[in-house]
């Protein structure tokens, strides 16, 4: 049940508690006013009555009686043990107050009629119904009213906090300051919070950044150092951690202008079967391509029409986004490795046989600098992270999951309507 509900559930429950308790008060205190006044009212009958059975052996006129049939059993018994008593009855008669004492052998007894006594406060009881009623009546509103104002913050509160997780850091709340206002104190720390997040964000962008493009220069020097090397098994080593080191510092480059949001799509007709063929070429032996037809083509040779479809996107991100998840999936996972592409080309799922994806990737997404499981291998946590990030800007959707039977499962969903080109795209959130 939504809070705005609870409260007004709670403000109706409330109101009636009150009503009913203030109703059992006010019904119980006239009913004892009234018995109390009835009872006090008999025994001044009776006394009188009593005085003139003494005097004149009659009690005609006194409003009281000897023996009267109707006398409760227990006040006649009492009566009879030689002691005087009051008694409150609702017979057929009608509800009554007795008084009784002894005079004699017998006993006189003065009935005091309570019919409408107890008919008034019949009416009063009802009267405070209705009151009750009508207070929940205007009550209920004005909570609901209120009730509903607490639920609007809160929403509006929990919503830029999604927003705020799911990357949009310059959403804000701004709620104005209230003293004593607990969801104004909330809402400021959400915001706060978010400044906080968001000014070491773009401290953590801006440092690898700079620390990408503070590389460049020395890795010219280093990559024309190691091409003058004699060759030799030394040279070649020096060579190929160049290289890497080269790669990473691309992919540094790369994820900065993502995080600036200064990639742009270049959106044109791109034939996915062969776009994906060309990706698995170059991967090596041990992948597979399965199109709509379900017929298998590996290293790239396909017997059927694989993904024949063409969609309107930019060709060059699509292929750096599966590039990425192919060398991902032989890098971290085992063989094979299968690519398969839905009949209109708007699906293409990559797939290993290894231990599959790590949870904490699973969970917060690909992070950089951060593989997540030693036994998915090493490396800097960057590859997924790009392919999210292009994925991103040409307005498709990545997915990452474990198969049912084992293996890790990454899904790339393109839009059916992409972007326009040259659309700022969101940027990669960093989780």
């Amino acid at each position: 049940m939504a809070l705005r509900w609870r409260i007004s559930a709670l403000v109706a429950a409330a109101a009636c508690a009150v009503a009913a308790a203030v109703g059992v008060l006010v019904h119980e205190f006239s009913r004892n006013r009234e018995l109390s006044q009835a009872r006090e009212s008999a025994r001044v009958t009776l006394d009188r009555a009593a005085v003139t059975y003494t005097r004149t052996g009659e009690v005609q006129g006194s409003g009281a009686a000897l023996d009267a049939p109707g006398l409760p059993g227990d006040l006649r018994d009492l009566v009879e043990q030689g002691h005087r008593g009051t008694e409150f009855t609702t017979g057929p008669a009608g509800p009554a107050m007795w008084a009784a004492r002894p005079a004699g052998s017998r006993v006189l007894s003065v009935r005091v009629d309570l019919t409408t006594t107890m008919r008034d406060i019949g009416a009063l009881d009802a009267s405070i119904v209705v009151a009750g009623l009508i207070t929940t009546a205007v009550v209920l509103p004005l909570g609901v009213l209120t009730a509903g104002r607490m639920s609007r913050r809160l929403r509006t509160a929990a919503g830029t906090a999604r927003r705020i997780a799911a990357g949009d850091l310059d959403a804000r709340i701004a709620a104005g300051p209230r003293p004593r206002d607990e969801i104004a104190d909330i809402s400021t720390a959400v915001d706060t919070m978010a400044g906080a997040l968001q000014k070491r964000l773009l401290g953590e962008q801006r440092f690898t950044a700079d620390v990408a493009h503070e590389l460049r220069t020395p890795l010219m020097g280093l990559v024309t150092a190691a091409e003058l090397l004699p060759e030799g098994e030394a040279a070649g080593y020096v060579r190929d951690r160049v290289r890497v080191l080269g790669t990473l510092v691309e992919e540094l480059l790369e994820i900065s202008r993502l995080d600036a949001g200064a990639e742009h799509a270049d959106m044109s007709p791109c034939p996915v079967g062969p776009l994906v063929r060309e990706v698995v070429a170059r991967s090596g032996p041990a992948t597979t391509v399965l199109g709509a037809d379900e017929t298998a083509d590996t290293d790239g040779d396909a017997d059927g029409d694989a993904g024949a479809a063409t969609v309107r996107t930019d060709s060059r991100r699509l292929e750096r986004i599966l590039t990425n998840l192919v060398v991902n999936a032989h890098r971290h996972g085992r063989a094979p490795v299968v690519v398969t592409v839905s009949g209109d080309g708007r699906t293409v799922t990559v797939r290993d046989h290894g231990p599959g994806y790590p949870r904490t990737l699973l969970d917060d997404g690909p992070q950089r600098f951060r593989t997540g499981a030693r036994e998915r291998g090493t490396g800097h946590g960057l590859g997924l992270t790009i392919a999210l990030g292009q994925a991103q800007v040409i307005g498709a959707t990545l997915e990452f999951g474990d198969a049912h039977d084992g293996g890790a499962l990454a899904t790339l969903r393109l839009p059916s309507v992409p972007p326009p080109a040259g659309a700022d795209p969101a940027g990669p959130a960093e989780r």
